[in-house]
């Protein structure tokens, strides 16, 4: 005989599962024991939002679905920014969480919140499981919903009762690939016929481009069309951003440089673009035509209404589109001639060395501390638009950040993921003072587990993002400021290292004494937002209103 808290963590192993994050209760009691006598890694945290964020990272990253475990209750509505987080970013995972017994109930209502019902809205899958027989069939199911495309995130509820129920063993079912068609022929000609008649046609890059699966097939199609592109914020990477058609990325919707480009089109090959995105343009009447390539059907919004769709299985159906137009497209290089003035323009100022360091400073220094498979995760504010707009990418999934549910308290955690996938290779999380202060506390997960990571804290003492807003609707300055700690002290007390930066010329090499000297290692430096304004608003109104002049 077996519990079903064995069968539940036999069905994981059997899904290649490796580690479970999260933090137990006492209705979890069996899985954690089953876990304990089994070869899979449980790693406990300080609060269950990280758990959610490493999981989700761990599916961003592997394509494969990361497993996170919460008790009842409030344990499990804790997931619930990071269920938000995996499915607006298309992130498989699977969280499982704990409930009071079934069979009967001794403890009343006590803690008992309807966790399945709650959770429906935010998974692709939402359900409790009630018999020790199903387990497998069910932990089966869940990995393949999280996987299918669209991924996303599958909640499975344990009751304590059930994960204690022993009964008869059971096989496991064994996992199978999932195999994506590659789109329509018909749909393939179609698209070929615009992209052929096209005087400027332009390559866009949105998140669905960088999934694992995606992006060789993505960079031969750039490479065998010659076609300039750019990329949305979760596209960065797809296709080396070292390359001579590479375009600028769309951190902003409109008026920026790199929608010069952009306005000039009379083609945008969306390949992969996800309108969960902060949208990198807008389409209206006169824009654009637009050939929409994906796993799934375009999302008709009003900014986004694709005329052609390429549906299917991204690399290999865009190999048969390169074969249909390659070598046929003299007008590929139109846009190119923009290129540099565009990129000049984008790192205007980046070493300038007023103090405190501006953020265009802040991207170019750190650009210089990373390595090509380096990787930066990013926490929520306003520098993630700076580094979307300025960090050249070299390689997929190597600049992490969210531009769907953009909720703070994701950097660190999502940075201690890819340290523990990635321990060769350098991770900085970059984070503002108030998006670290979130989840700072797994800080202590960090030491404990001995990973190698740079934290750089980014200290302007607000809600830098909210308080730039504020001031460009002209309301005054109110409610967003606050107090730091220590913060190299902070550090200190979980046992990480810290330092603070006092010069401009003092970033890279506490940046590079950081990264040798591995551990963890919290920098901290203060960030001029001066620039915001200057650059976002005032340097973009002009030049909205010199071409509107000419």
């Amino acid at each position: 005989m077996v519990k079903g808290s064995d069968l539940l963590v036999k069905a994981l192993k059997n899904e290649g599962v490796e580690r479970v994050f999260g933090v137990p209760g006492e209705e979890n009691l069996d899985v954690v024991e089953s876990l304990r006598t089994s070869s899979i890694e449980l790693v406990v945290t300080r609060h269950e939002q990280a758990a959610a964020f490493m999981a989700a990272t761990y599916g961003r990253l592997t394509g494969k679905p990361g497993v996170c475990m919460t008790t009842l209750g409030p344990g499990a509505l804790n997931l619930t920014t990071g269920a938000a987080y995996a499915l607006l970013g298309a992130m498989p995972m699977v969280m499982i969480t704990g409930q009071k017994g079934i069979l009967s109930s001794r403890q009343a209502k006590f803690q008992i919140v309807d966790i399945v019902s709650t959770f429906r809205p935010l998974t692709k899958l939402s359900l409790q499981i009630v018999s020790t027989a199903t387990i497998p069939t069910l932990v089966r199911d869940a990995f393949r919903i999280a996987m299918q495309e669209r991924p996303g995130p599958v909640l499975l509820e344990l009751p304590e009762d059930i994960a204690g129920e022993e009964a008869e063993p059971l096989a496991v079912i064994p996992p199978h690939p999932i195999e994506i068609p590659v789109a329509h022929a018909s749909a393939l000609d179609r698209a070929a016929d615009m992209i052929l008649k096209a005087q400027r046609p332009l390559i866009m890059l949105g998140a669905a481009a960088s999934r694992p699966r995606s992006t060789a097939g993505i960079g031969d199609f750039v490479r065998r069309t010659k076609i300039p592109f750019f990329t949305t914020q979760m596209g960065k990477g797809t296709v080396a951003g070292g390359t001579n058609l590479y375009m600028g990325t769309a951190a902003l919707s409109e008026r920026d440089y790199v929608h010069e480009a952009i306005d000039r089109a009379d083609l945008i090959i969306a390949i992969g673009h996800d309108t969960i995105e902060k949208p990198p343009f807008i389409m209206g009447p006169k824009g654009p035509q637009v050939i929409h390539v994906g796993y799934t059907p375009a999302n008709v919004e009003q900014v986004y209404f694709p005329q052609v769709e390429v549906i299917g299985d991204v690399g290999p159906s865009l190999s048969l589109l390169a074969d249909r137009v390659a070598g046929k497209l003299p007008h590929a290089s139109a846009l190119l001639s923009l290129r540099e003035s565009i990129l000049a323009k984008i790192t205007d100022r980046a070493t300038e060395g007023r103090w405190p360091p501006t953020p265009q400073r802040i991207v170019h220094d750190v650009r210089q501390v990373i390595p090509e498979d380096g990787i930066v995760a990013l926490d929520n504010g306003m520098y993630k638009i700076w580094f979307a707009r300025n960090y050249r990418t070299l390689l997929a999934n190597s600049l992490l950040l969210d531009n769907a549910l953009a909720t703070m308290g994701a950097g660190l955690p999502s940075a201690m993921m890819a340290a523990m996938l990635y321990p060769n290779r350098r991770v900085l999380a970059v984070c503002g003072d108030g998006g670290f202060m979130m989840n700072s506390q797994e800080l202590e997960t960090a030491v404990r587990l001995k990973l190698n990571l740079v934290i750089l804290i980014l200290e302007d003492s607000a809600y830098g993002m909210i308080r730039w807003k504020q001031a460009v609707d002209h309301f005054p300055d109110f409610g967003l400021t606050f107090g730091n700690p220590d913060f190299v002290r902070y550090a200190e007390s979980y046992g990480a290292r810290g330092s603070r930066i006092e010069s401009t010329e003092a970033i890279i090499p506490t940046l590079e004494r950081a990264f040798a000297g591995g551990g963890v290692h919290l920098v901290v430096v203060p960030i001029d937002y001066t620039e915001n304004k200057r650059v976002l608003v005032d340097e973009l109104r002009e030049k909205v209103q010199q071409i509107d002049m000419s």
